[in-house]
């Protein structure tokens, strides 16, 4: 009885394994996707697989997060905050292109030089962050520099770690 529980169990268990990795392999052909894109210079490639109002909202949340901690007084930190919305329109529109995540690819690797990965392999850099999130990070237990969220069956870039891409973008 406890050999067919335990046997139960594991099989349980490896199918729910399963499962997830069918995800993560699902997630890393729409990542591979972005990454040619990006490479190709391919704007409507791209916007297929990017969330832009999501990655306006993360400008939005970094340009706030800096105005709350500047220090400023009187209305100047208000007024700020107030033109944060608008600003993120505006770097969102100028920032959320394949040239500017060109450096996002290169971070992780996928030079020019180089060719981009099959998806096993970007699967197997994938980490689930939540229920229908996943993110990219260089090493296994390294920081996060993008999200993707699934949408409508497609895997979309929707959010960037502000701290590693301020590195380049200098929001």
């Amino acid at each position: 009885m406890r050999i067919r529980t335990l046997l139960t169990v594991s099989l349980a268990a490896v199918s729910l394994s399963a499962c997830a990795t069918a995800t993560r392999y699902d997630a890393a052909g729409d990542v591979h996707a972005l990454l040619v894109a990006i490479r190709n210079n391919d704007h409507a490639a791209f916007d297929a697989r990017v969330d832009r109002p999501a990655l306006k909202a993360e400008i939005e949340s970094e340009l706030v997060r800096k105005a709350r901690g500047s220090g400023m007084g009187g209305g100047w930190q208000a007024a700020a905050i107030a033109l944060a919305g608008p600003a993120a329109d505006v770097a969102g529109e100028a920032l959320v292109q394949p040239e500017t995540f060109r450096y996002a690819a290169n971070y992780y690797g996928y030079t020019p030089d180089r060719p981009i990965p099959d998806r096993l392999t970007i699967a197997a850099g994938l980490r689930y962050i939540g229920s229908d999130q996943v993110c990219a990070a260089k090493t296994k237990d390294g920081p996060c520099l993008l999200t993707f969220t699934l949408e409508g069956g497609v895997w979309r870039l929707s959010g960037f770690d502000p701290e590693t891409a301020k590195l380049r973008l200098k929001l």
